[in-house]
């Protein structure tokens, strides 16, 4: 089903090359459905190509989604121009009198650091408090995941001996997770990055399942 997002996105090519429907907000005024309204904080320092990951994984759902990109205004992109974040995406204190069913929280090359001394911490951490009331569900990925553990549950990351990098088996141990089904028992994924978490501190918050 289609994906509405800003009509001039450079992201729509790719995606219709790909046999993606994607529907511009002109054409979406005219459909008589609830759109799910999804908010994505992009992290990343080269937009262009997470934008194109994430709506190419969106648009396998059966429903229409209209999503909306933020980026922090906190910290000054050096690979994204500023024309296009201009164009196509908006500041938290445009957004944060909305209501979203989704949020996503992309990683973002910062992974060594810790979270205070990044530049745009106190405006992430402003938008994850924000997140519990004005969001059904959020998803975390990558650095985003890690940075959310440690402002919901003060669990934090911890740097490995040497990089891991490298394609890994795992097993499914919640299959009727709704991110986990239609999965085999046992699955390949990959890794890449320098720092981890402890298995104890999840088992600690009762919140958490891993």
């Amino acid at each position: 089903m289609p994906i509405r997002v800003p009509k001039e996105l450079p992201a729509i090519k790719v995606l219709e090359k790909e046999k993606i429907f994607v529907m511009d907000e002109d054409r979406a005024m005219h459909q008589d459905i609830r759109p799910l309204e999804i908010l994505i904080l992009n992290l990343m320092p080269k937009k262009d190509e997470t934008e194109v990951q994430l709506l190419r994984l969106l648009s396998n759902t059966p429903l229409q989604i209209n999503v909306e990109f933020l980026h922090m205004s906190s910290h000054e992109a050096k690979n994204t121009s500023s024309e296009h974040l201009n164009r196509f995406y908006c500041q938290f204190k445009e957004v944060k009198d909305k209501f979203y069913d989704g949020l996503i929280i992309t990683g973002a090359p910062v992974e060594q650091m810790p979270f205070e001394e990044v530049d745009y911490w106190q405006e992430l951490e402003e938008i994850f408090e924000w997140s519990k009331t004005h969001v059904f569900s959020t998803f975390h990925i990558c650095w985003g995941a890690q940075a959310g553990l440690y402002y919901h549950h003060k669990i934090d990351k911890y740097l490995l001996n040497q990089k891991l990098t490298g394609i890994y088996m795992h097993d499914v141990l919640a299959p009727t997770w709704s991110i986990l089904k239609g999965f085999d028992d046992v699955f390949f994924a990959p890794h890449s990055r320098y720092t981890g978490i402890e298995r104890r501190d999840v088992e600690k918050v009762e919140a958490l399942e891993i």
